[in-house]
């Protein structure tokens, strides 16, 4: 079951944000508490955070981002992650399915997003729900705690 996130769930996100196995692929460096507080206040505010949840259990999280004016149709899909205790149970292909119900229910004709195209994983999800490779946006994403840049690759479902 997908819903929005709320101030309650801070640390569910902070934890899956700040996870050493996750926040390479995610968009924020591992920040202090009070400066990540401050970044999920503004999503949250912003109405973009989600909550995957099962059977009452947090499971994944994800942002939907509405684009505006002549690209209103699309949303960007970000943060998207199922925490590392579900993975291989076909969670994160359930939460996808939950996305894209989501999205066709907030009227969008267009989810896209970007992931490292070293992240087969994530790339064969979703390719798997019907997410289609659009191209490569090379040096995409910075890692300062690695200091090395990542390709990323660009993806989108259409409805």
């Amino acid at each position: 079951m997908v819903k929005k996130a709320t101030i309650d769930d801070f640390y569910f996100f902070k934890n899956l944000y700040f996870h050493l196995e996750i926040n390479p692929f995610l968009l924020y460096e591992m920040e202090e508490e009070v400066n990540f507080e401050e970044i999920y206040k503004d999503l949250l505010k912003n109405g973009v955070l989600y909550i995957f949840e099962q059977d009452g259990e947090k499971i994944g999280m994800f942002k939907l981002v509405p684009l505006h004016y002549r690209t209103s149709h699309i949303a960007y899909l970000g943060g998207v992650v199922i925490h590392p205790d579900h993975k291989g149970k076909g969670l994160g292909y359930e939460m996808m399915l939950g996305i894209i119900a989501l999205g066709s229910e907030k009227g969008f004709s267009r989810i896209e997003l970007s992931t490292a195209t070293i992240n087969k994983t994530a790339i064969g999800l979703y390719e798997k729900v019907g997410f289609q490779q659009e191209g490569i946006l090379r040096k995409y994403t910075f890692l300062k705690s690695e200091n090395r840049y990542l390709d990323e690759v660009l993806m989108s479902y259409l409805y």
